[in-house]
């Protein structure tokens, strides 16, 4: 699978850079015991099944150790991983590829653990016009990277941050009066930007119709629920569940009609993928 990584190279780069400070600090004390001149050949192997994200951020830290170490990927980021298999071969320092070992693999792990997350969500409600969404509920400094991650496991971005997206909120509701007037002042100085609107019932959900926001968040809604709400929405806005939807009930949501569903866990509850560096 080829997915297309947006990311500057400069905000890879770094977030490289305070990795390896905060790993490597001013020198690495147990790497320093090798002699400097000996060559070692390493790969990295999954020992367990995944979606591989993370290549960029891998290469990134082996580049700024020492630019002479090659890296010979045998997977693209969003591809599938077997138990054991090998996902690249890396040659050179010795001293280096110990010295970045875990920083590289602390990245693609967390990364690949992310887009095998959202992969789970994908292929649970495979067959349904649902998409699959993330939040802002990010692990802090890998906002971007993690939303990158997302697209690996065949999800879909929400807003990156709130510099790109207008999500109106029941704080926001209430500075600003009513539904009606929130959604009234994000069209005056916000123009072409979809609006959307955070509901907790029906009378809301009717409110936001008026108002024509573009796009309604049903906010713990039961699947009764949502299918009413689809029936009142007739295609006016775009349909998005969202609280305390998991692998179990996310079907069941998806099935409701509803256009997406957005799913903090995604993010922010997952599991490190089991990774190895070994020396041949």
């Amino acid at each position: 699978m080829t997915i297309k990584n947006t990311i500057p190279e400069e905000m890879i780069a770094s977030q490289v850079a305070l990795a390896l400070q905060e790993d490597v600090g001013q020198l690495d004390l147990t790497a320093d015991l090798i002699p400097i001149k000996t060559q070692a050949i390493a790969t990295i192997i999954t020992r367990e099944k995944a979606i591989l994200s993370g290549q960029a951020w891998c290469n990134q830290v082996f580049q700024q150790l020492d630019p002479n170490i090659t890296i010979e990927w045998f997977f693209s980021d969003g591809d599938r991983l077997d138990e054991n298999d090998v996902l690249c071969k890396l040659t050179g320092s010795a001293r280096t590829l110990l010295t970045g070992e875990r920083t590289a693999m602390n990245f693609i792990q967390t990364l690949s653990a992310t887009a095998t997350h959202v992969n789970a969500y994908v292929e649970e409600i495979s067959g349904l016009a649902t998409d699959i969404l993330d939040t802002r509920k990010t692990i802090p400094g890998l906002r971007l990277a993690q939303k990158y991650a997302v697209l690996c496991g065949g999800g879909v971005n929400h807003r990156i941050g709130l510099y790109d997206g207008i999500l109106i909120k029941e704080n926001h509701i209430n500075a600003a009066g009513s539904i009606a007037a929130a959604v009234e002042h994000a069209r005056q100085y916000h123009a072409g930007i979809d609006i959307e609107v955070e509901v907790e019932n029906f009378t809301e959900l009717k409110q936001a119709l008026a108002a024509q926001a573009d796009i309604i968040l049903l906010d713990n809604f039961e699947p009764d629920d949502l299918i009413k709400a689809v029936e009142l929405n007739q295609k006016q806005a775009k349909l998005e569940a969202s609280g305390g939807i998991n692998l179990n009930t996310v079907r069941a949501i998806a099935e409701t009609g509803v256009d997406r569903i957005s799913i903090g866990a995604l993010t922010k509850d997952i599991k490190a993928v089991d990774l190895s560096m070994r020396f041949l």
